[in-house]
């Protein structure tokens, strides 16, 4: 008897041989040859093949014990599940391995070790399924992986326990649910060389972003030592998204950084039977990135090759999920994992639906009791049942009391909990990220997740009746009680055609991504202040300044807020440029406008520090606001670092469709000014291409509109301004609301006059204002003049679309040209 169809080396494989060594080992093998020429690098390694398996099947005389005993299975009994999981392993972790089988193993890891110099390597043992990475499943995650296995009988140990994971508990119920037959699946055990990441890092990859499916990036987690922890969820990852477009120009384009809480990491083991141990991680380390910049850059790189060259081969898009690695000793990246992605693979994209909470009427929010990492878009809410384990150990809810549509909420999720996951109307963590396993089979089930809060556990109670709100953008909502919500769905297919370009205001870019799913022409504005309020939550001069303030409360919070940066101006920059970057990126290559910050005094005093810094003012709506700070001596410095922030986004990471306006600029030569400033901090209208625009808000703006022309590409009308000075009133007060309307005629005067003077300057002109989302007929207005371009909110965008394409319609009829 041969031993050839029971062993294979790595480099022997391809994707073709899935029948017979599952799809993690073909695919290590079809990247070893094929694509170490474009920088991947995959540690070599053997295979023990299906053949195996069955031949140990045989040899133990199983196969129709283990169907005698899958025969009494109940997924709907987790009991029974747990008693049929644990009967199947245990067969086959008492059985034998036929002769020829272990000597060949043993013998190829003889050689395997002597290739690396050593009497007893240190290897991975993977399992590999044939049923894993098909298109209308993911089957990754099933089985058992186990790191840091020496020695042969440890090796021969490792592959039995592989063979038994085919019948985890969570790997039953799968297979179950997709009706697919317990035994027409086989499985491979991988064994491959161990990369040095407990002395260095490692983590998981996806080639788009796992929330929205946004195509054009890369998203990395990850965390120091070996990468259990990251899969697992047991630490909260360090994140990176990196813009594919501009990578492949050559740019540094992390267009995001998140420093997670890394507290434990899994390093190599020291005592005989414990290969891999669990150790905390120093407070300095926890608070720096656990690769870097350059280093994200690499594994982005090896991601889209990957990609590129998996949907040349499938014929398709074929986004992928990619486990990584950074070998500490010789600082190499080893990819050691690779199959497709398969949720965001097989959504529909000819319509977008969208969760919206409802908040009672006269109550803005409803009370917030935990905040993490939204995992999907949707929404759920029920009563709270707390796990730590399935038997109700450590002080939780016994898992079989677990009742469908109650709320999970846990430390982190186990994989054999998956059958209690898909009862859950929403699941909840304190630890994990974006790719750990709470959030990959929640995604797959469609069940809303919370994933990293800290310390739900502690803040929610059995019983508790909560909503968990994952469409409000990155960041997921745990709110007291349960909040009503509504669901939406438009399908793109049916709705009208516009020939005036229809933009998005934008302001959050956690929303960013899900946004650019709707038609549109790019950002007609991108306020600063969202960013600068929800990223850096620091006034900048603050930043600067605080160390001469001997405020010391104050440096503490400012020390706190920055660390994983280099220094504080550092932080302001990075921060600033990473929001701009994401809303840039989402809409790439179409122009995005970016305003620059436009905090009235009494907004910037609420900011971090900010008292130390702001002036008293009677009104500050029409006080010490936009162009006029920009210039002046107090408050220049901090304007320069949105100057550097916007250089950054442009010229480091290569998002040249940012355009840059000026906001509240009352005369000429404030625009001048402005313009000089900017150049000092090396941001010139025309360098790089680089548009400036300016807010038409003033009435001087419209008045002056042929001599502002000069000097600037586009003029984008802020109704709400021009409105309020326009008609003199402060749109703060209360006593005067009822006047405030965009639609008076002197606003609309207004209107005529600028579009006009642009027209006859060939500028640009656009509307970023509320006025056209509130009001469909104000929007028509604009058309019937001619405007250029309407930007509009995402959540008007469609009753918007419809009223333009209806005066569109009717100039078309009436054989009128626009103005």
């Amino acid at each position: 008897m041969s031993s050839a169809p029971y062993l294979k080396w790595l480099h022997e494989v391809e994707l073709s041989d899935i029948p017979t060594v599952g799809g993690k080992n073909a695919s290590l093998g079809e990247m070893i040859q094929h694509l170490g020429a474009l920088g991947v690098t995959v540690p070599g390694g053997f295979v023990v093949t299906v053949a195996s398996y069955e031949a140990f099947i045989a040899h133990n005389e199983l196969d129709q014990k283990i169907k005698d005993i899958v025969a009494g299975l109940d997924v709907d009994d987790v009991e029974n599940i747990r008693r049929t999981g644990l009967a199947v392993r245990t067969l086959i972790k008492n059985g034998k391995f036929p002769e020829e089988i272990w000597k060949g193993i043993l013998a190829r890891y003889e050689e395997m070790s002597k290739q690396y110099g050593q009497e007893q390597t240190d290897v991975a043992v993977r399992s590999s399924a044939t049923a894993e990475d098909l298109p209308d499943a993911s089957f990754a995650g099933q089985q058992e992986t186990f790191l840091n296995i020496r020695g042969p009988q440890d090796l021969i140990s490792a592959v039995r326990n592989c063979f038994a994971s085919l019948w985890t508990d969570r790997a039953i119920v799968y297979r179950q649910s997709l009706n697919y037959d317990h035994f027409q699946v086989g499985i491979s055990v991988g064994v491959q060389k161990m990369v040095r990441s407990d002395v260095g890092a490692s983590g998981v990859a996806f080639s788009l972003d796992t929330e929205s499916g946004f195509k054009d990036v890369v998203l990395i987690n990850g965390s120091y030592g070996l990468g259990e922890m990251v899969v697992q969820g047991a630490v909260s990852p360090d994140e990176f998204l990196v813009f594919k477009p501009a990578l492949a120009e050559g740019y540094s384009s992390i267009i995001e950084k998140k420093l997670g809480n890394k507290d434990r990491k899994m390093v190599y083991g020291v005592e005989p039977g414990k290969p891999t141990l669990t150790i905390p991680i120093e407070r300095a380390q926890r608070n720096r990135f656990c690769i870097t910049d350059e280093q994200a850059l690499e594994i982005a790189r090896s991601v889209v090759a990957i990609e590129k060259y998996y949907s040349a081969k499938k014929g398709h898009w074929c986004p992928m999920d990619v486990e990584w690695a950074v070998d500490g000793l010789s600082k190499q990246l080893f990819i050691v994992q690779a199959r497709p992605e398969t949720i965001h693979s097989r959504k529909a994209g000819d319509r977008v639906v969208e969760y919206r909470i409802d908040h009672p009427e006269g109550v803005e929010t409803a009370p917030v009791i935990t905040k993490g990492i939204a995992i999907g878009d949707k929404v759920g809410s029920g009563q709270v049942r707390i796990l730590f384990s399935l038997d109700g150990r450590g002080g939780g809810t016994d898992g079989k009391d677990f009742q469908q549509g109650d709320v999970l909420v846990t430390d982190m999720t186990d994989p054999d909990w998956e059958p209690i996951m898909k009862k859950a109307s929403a699941i909840i963590t304190n630890k994990g990220g974006r790719t750990c396993h709470a959030a990959i089979v929640a995604r797959e089930m469609g069940v809303p997740a919370i994933v990293g809060c800290g310390n739900a556990t502690e803040l929610l109670d059995t019983g508790m009746a909560v909503t968990a709100s994952c469409c409000e953008g990155d960041t997921g909502i745990v709110y007291s009680g349960i909040i009503p919500f509504s669901v939406e769905e438009t399908m793109l297919n049916d709705l009208p055609q516009v020939r005036t370009p229809i933009m998005l205001n934008v302001a959050s870019p956690d929303l960013a991504f899900k946004f650019a799913n709707l038609p549109n022409a790019g950002v007609g504005l991108a306020r600063e202040e969202f960013i600068i309020n929800n990223y850096i939550q620091a006034h900048p001069l603050a930043l600067l300044q605080h160390k001469e303030l001997g405020d010391v409360a104050l440096s503490g919070k400012i020390s706190y807020l920055i660390h994983g940066y280099e220094d504080e101006e550092t932080f302001f920059v990075k921060r600033l440029s990473y929001g701009i970057a994401k809303i840039a990126a989402a809409f790439h290559p179409n122009r995005v406008i970016v305003r620059f910050s436009d905090f009235k005094s009494n907004e910037y005093k609420n900011l971090l520090g900010g008292e130390h810094f702001e002036p008293e003012e009677e009104n500050p709506m029409i006080g010490w606001r936009g162009a006029s700070r920009y210039y002046s001596d107090s408050y220049k410095e901090a304007f320069g670092l949105e100057c550097k922030a916007i250089r950054r986004v442009r010229e480091k990471m290569g998002l040249k469709n940012v355009v840059v306006m000026i906001p509240f600029c009352r005369t000429v030569e404030e625009l001048k000014k402005v313009t000089a400033v900017m150049k000092e901090y090396g941001l010139e209208r025309g360098k790089e291409g680089l548009e400036l625009y300016l807010m038409a808000e003033v009435p001087s703006n419209i008045i002056m509109a042929e001599e502002f022309a000069k000097h600037i590409d586009g003029f984008s009308i802020g109704s709400n301004d021009l409105t309020q000075l326009t008609l003199g009133l402060d749109r703060d007060s209360a006593l005067v609301s009822h006047i405030y309307d965009e639609r008076n005629e002197a606003v609309k005067g207004m209107l005529r006059m600028l579009i006009s003077t642009a027209k006859r300057t060939k500028t640009k002109v656009g509307i970023c204002g509320q006025g056209p989302s509130d009001f469909p007929d104000f929007a028509q207005f604009l058309v019937e003049l001619g405007i250029d371009t309407i930007s509009v909110t995402p959540d008007s965008l469609l009753k918007t679309r419809k009223a333009i394409a209806a005066v569109e319609k009717e100039i078309a009829a009436n054989g009128k040209v626009p103005a």
